[in-house]
């Protein structure tokens, strides 16, 4: 799995120019799933991506977690952050799981997020989603449960 985190002052997806969810300060991921993914890929990003500590502090230090501030959570399916473009101009998505698979990783990522006491807003799986943030810092993160980076 990858992720793309970002640290937002506020956050909102739209589908067809309706408003799906939003949220205020807290964290926007974007979430991709390769054909390789366990249920221990699923389990590391929920715990990284939450217990991350990207919040500043009174000392204005990146020292607290999203469960520190009381922060909402946003997450967005991404395939595309599989896209390799090392040959051409065209990325290739080759690495990226396909529908079911990802959805279903998708979803359960997801309902790891509300066990842990988060009500996380998404968008819609599939869809052709227009997203909007204020990224606060700027502050944003890759993640890659393989450890490549």
């Amino acid at each position: 799995m990858r992720a793309i985190i970002q640290r937002v002052k506020r956050a909102s997806v739209s589908i067809n120019g309706d408003l799906k969810a939003e949220i205020d300060k807290g964290l926007l991921v974007l979430l991709a799933v390769s054909p390789e993914d366990t249920d221990k890929d699923l389990k590391y990003m929920a715990d990284k991506i939450i217990g991350l500590r990207i919040f500043n502090d009174e000392e204005d230090k990146m020292n607290l977690s999203l469960q520190d501030i009381g922060g909402e959570i946003m997450v967005i399916s991404q395939f595309t952050l599989y896209g390799d473009v090392r040959k051409g101009k065209r990325p290739s998505f080759i690495a990226s799981a396909k529908g079911d698979f990802a959805e279903e990783y998708y979803l359960k990522f997801l309902e790891l997020i509300r066990e842990k006491g988060f009500d996380v807003k998404c968008g819609e799986f599939g869809a052709d989603m227009q997203v909007e943030l204020i990224n606060d810092g700027p502050v944003t993160i890759q993640i890659d449960s393989s450890k490549l980076y």
